[in-house]
């Protein structure tokens, strides 16, 4: 029959996955869920899976018809490749819900040409990016499969679906650039969003150097059109260029709040926008310096600095100025063409754009560059706000040419699964193989189109290790999600992230006899980042916390030393090493809560191209577990801001922290409150809580609205399982 000619109106399984919303005696049916997975199986994907003798005739099959690399094969003894895919099927590996198993099948597994069977399963995948991964080191592909199959370890999007692939995309997840004053900055970067958005995943632009509308352009006044016609040259490339058809491109472009085209750039992304400037699918950033929230809680004017001029002044591309530090010197400098505000109007407009759009992004750039351990000055973010590495500016001639190459950022991820972390028979050695896969995409990574993505990377090593899942582990525990027990586990666990992958990048140091560039100007180098390590003691204070973590080793102040001392004297491979990214559809793959956010739903909706509403359940819900999964959106949103702040503190770089808030606030959740409507100044108040408690970047703000009439097992209050 073939996946092209199924008929969905012929099989069962979409039936019995929605019957997962429709309770049956106040109870919700999840025995429903697991009939789908069976029907699934059964009528979709073993009677469409291409069957061979043996399995030298399958990845013969793969290698011939230009499916997977034979050099990746090439790299082992076959009959070691063949034992190790045996080696998984032997782990009886089971999808946990119909969601896991039909992402898996639909977004990631091969396909033969006409897109008509599958040539491959869970197990063979794994195999594969096991594999590439460990790049013929037999004992870290039998690690890492080891990981990837118990699910501790998930390789982000990019890297689980392209691994091993003949025909695919970079393994890298995003790219950084910056664009400076000039024409041919401008043009080059254009190109390159054309050329990484065909490649990878999510390009991040900052704007903030370039020169605003109405400014001069050499000598003539009033010629610059500032930012917003870029933004739609970027917008249109991102929507022409995406990974094979397999990822729509994507982008988002940030802007600093002093600029002076803030307002306009703000308005771009409302629904009345005149179509001329109005930007639909471009993500929007701010990048806000310490000084714009003095100025909002004084409630002051506040100047707005032409880009043009400071630059002038100061010899660096606007980005590079601290505006904190200089905000009093370049008021009172003539010199530096300036526009005034009132704070709070601009405070209210990202309020305002945030209820309406659910943007923009906010990254606190002095909090980032307080805590950043790396020489030299983090101007901007990513797609999603988590990655935060140094970059330098380039100049290009009008040839097109570099004649000064400066770094931008390529970045590669991957997740920690919380749940099956903790039940790991060997916390630290899971994640030093995590680093060693994470870092080969980094070392194999080589972005020909873009010279200063590529020249940042070989430069920088850096990687981006994460988790998801803390929702689910902590109601498998029966703890509240922002209670003091669930706040300082999350710190201890990201503790462990941290010291893991400082380890295993020292010990990639010593065998590579290689560092990061400039690690001598680094606070790794002169010790001064360990201070907080030898200076408190982190082990877990509370006794249900100590319980979580029995077995586990947490490391102690000798190690901290020990560490110190190998770091200093033998350096660390990898720039950058942490980040938390928002994980979507693997994390369904994984069956667990998305990053470290709360749920959404007990049976979370999801509306799938060609085939209606699928459901899933919240992974573990049972008559157990469903009192501790209480919605995001019913949760104070300072209790999931101190759970990221506790995970920030041993973060290098960011998180993609989302906030969730009802149109309509249930009486209670915020004690400001006297009219549940929400409004501009609860969003306000929940940014400026973020940056107090030293959260570095906030994500989307999702606002529930009251008009979804769809009854189902989340409006059944007494609902059992």
């Amino acid at each position: 029959m073939g996946l092209n000619n199924l008929d969905v109106t012929n099989v069962s399984y979409f039936k019995l996955n929605n019957e997962i919303n429709i309770p049956v005696d106040d109870k919700i049916p999840l025995n429903k869920d697991q009939e789908a997975i069976k029907a699934f199986f059964d009528e979709n994907v073993n009677p469409n899976t291409k069957k061979f003798d043996t399995f030298k005739d399958h990845i013969d099959f793969m290698i011939d018809g230009d499916f997977i690399e034979k050099e990746v094969v090439d790299e082992y003894p076959f009959d070691f490749i063949e034992s190790l895919y045996n080696y998984l099927l032997d782990q009886h590996f089971k999808f946990k819900s119909f969601m896991a198993a039909y992402k898996f099948f639909n977004q990631y597994v091969i396909k033969t040409n006409d897109g008509d069977l599958y040539l491959e399963n869970y197990e063979m995948r794994i195999l594969f990016n096991a594999l590439l991964f460990a790049h013929g080191d037999q004992d870290l592909a039998k690690s890492l499969a080891t990981e990837m199959i118990a699910q501790r370890y998930q390789p982000a999007t990019p890297s689980f679906l392209n691994a091993g692939r003949k025909r695919r995309g970079e393994y890298v997840s995003c790219f950084l650039l910056q664009v400076t004053d000039d024409m041919n900055s401008i043009g080059r970067t254009v190109n390159s969003a054309l050329q990484l958005s065909r490649i990878g995943g999510g390009v991040g632009i900052t704007l903030s150097n370039l020169r605003e509308s109405g400014s001069p352009i050499k000598g003539i006044d009033n010629s610059s059109s500032g930012v917003l016609p870029v933004m739609k040259l970027l917008e249109d490339s991102f929507s022409y260029s995406n990974q094979l058809g397999q990822r729509q491109g994507a982008g988002a472009v940030y802007l600093n709040v002093f600029h002076p085209d803030i307002i306009d750039f703000l308005s771009a992304k409302k629904e009345n926008a005149d179509e001329k400037v109005r930007v639909k699918t471009l993500s929007l950033g701010v990048i806000v310096p310490d000084k714009y929230y003095e100025l909002v809680r004084e409630d002051k004017d506040m100047y707005l600095f032409s880009p043009y001029s400071v630059e002038r002044v100061y010899g660096v591309p606007f980005s590079y100025v601290d505006i904190t530090k200089e905000y009093d010197n370049m008021v009172k400098d003539d010199r530096i063409k300036k526009y005034k505000i009132e704070a709070r109007e601009l405070e209210d407009e990202i309020s305002k754009l945030q209820q309406e759009s659910g943007y923009p992004y906010v990254l606190n750039i002095d909090t980032v560059n307080r805590d950043n351990p790396i020489d030299g000055k983090v101007i901007m973010s990513n797609l999603c706000t988590e990655i935060q590495q140094v970059q330098t500016p380039s100049e290009i001639n009008d040839a097109q040419e570099y004649v000064k190459m400066g770094t931008d950022v390529s970045c590669n991820l991957g997740s920690t699964n919380i749940l099956n972390m903790m039940q790991s028979p060997d916390f630290g050695r899971s994640i030093r193989s995590m680093t060693r896969a994470l870092t080969y995409v980094s070392d194999a990574s080589n972005i020909v189109a873009v010279p200063s993505v590529a020249h940042g990377n070989k430069l920088s090593h850096s990687v981006g290790l994460g988790a998801m899942g803390l929702h689910t582990y902590l109601a498998s525990k029966h703890i509240e999600y922002g209670s003091p027990e669930s706040i300082e586990f999350t710190g201890i666990y990201f503790l462990l992230l941290n010291y893991w992958t400082l380890f295993e990048s020292n010990k990639i140091a010593q065998d590579k006899g290689e560092t990061f560039y400039n690690f001598e100007k680094s606070a790794y180098a002169d010790g001064s980042y360990f201070d907080k390590y030898l200076n408190k003691d982190f082990a877990p204070k509370l006794n249900r916390v100590k319980e979580l973590f029995d077995g586990i080793d947490i490391p102690t102040k000798a190690d901290w030393e020990e560490l110190k001392k190998n770091i200093q004297k033998y350096g660390l491979y990898n720039e950058y090493r942490l980040a938390v990214a928002p994980t979507g559809s693997i994390s369904y793959v994984n069956n667990t809560s998305a990053s470290l956010q709360p749920i959404t739903r007990l049976v979370e909706e999801r509306q799938e191209k060609k085939n209606g509403k699928l459901y899933f359940p919240a992974p573990l819900l049972s008559n157990d577990t469903i009192g501790y999964y209480k919605s995001a959106y019913d949760t104070d949103m300072r209790k999931v801001i101190d759970i990221y702040a506790a995970a920030q503190k041993h973060v290098d770089q960011g998180m993609s922290l989302t906030l969730f808030v009802r149109s309509e606030i249930p009486e209670g959740i915020y004690e400001w409150k006297t009219d549940p409507k929400q409004t501009t100044r609860d969003l306000s108040i929940l940014r400026n809580y973020a940056y107090y408690q030293g959260i570095k970047s906030l994500y989307y703000v999702r606002t529930f609205t009251e008009n979804n009439d769809e009854i189902g097992s989340n409006e059944c209050e007494s609902c059992s399982i």
